[in-house]
């Protein structure tokens, strides 16, 4: 059984953002102080990655684990209640990932994933950037944060 009402779960859900969440604002932050210059959300490519450091021609998602079902994570567990409309729902989110990733990788970007859950606090966060960095340099083509 759900632990919210209706009303506070639609509350809840009401306050969830596509973009500009705080973790993708903090990893923006931290790349930045590194030097690395991007754009954000950039809408004309597939998906509209959160960052796109042109430069370098990589691409980084920041994926929340429920959303984007991060199978791994505990917090991609779905509600008990409408449970078909859940799965249809993260299974699309996760079909439309992929091809978006495979359309990306055709136009020749490099796509690196980072889970929200590999951001949960200032060690994780930290190994996150110094794995990013580190890919953005490189000529690794994908990279998935935590592996």
């Amino acid at each position: 059984m759900d632990f919210m009402t209706p009303k506070q779960r639609s509350g809840a859900m009401s306050r969830v953002r596509a973009s500009d969440t705080k973790i993708e604002r903090t990893v923006r932050a931290l790349l930045h102080e590194k030097g690395f210059r991007f754009r954000k959300n950039v809408g004309s490519l597939p998906g509209r990655p959160d960052i796109v450091l042109s430069k370098f021609n990589a691409v980084i998602f920041i994926n929340g684990c429920f959303w984007h079902s991060h199978n791994v994570c505990k917090k991609s567990t779905l509600p008990n209640t409408r449970r078909d409309f859940w799965e249809k729902k993260i299974n699309d989110n996760v079909k439309r990932d992929q091809k978006n990733i495979n359309e990306l990788m055709k136009e020749g970007w490099r796509v690196a994933v980072v889970w929200e859950c590999a951001l949960n606090d200032t060690n994780s966060i930290n190994k996150a950037i110094n794995s990013l960095s580190e890919w953005i340099k490189k000529s690794e083509i994908n990279l998935i944060i935590p592996k």
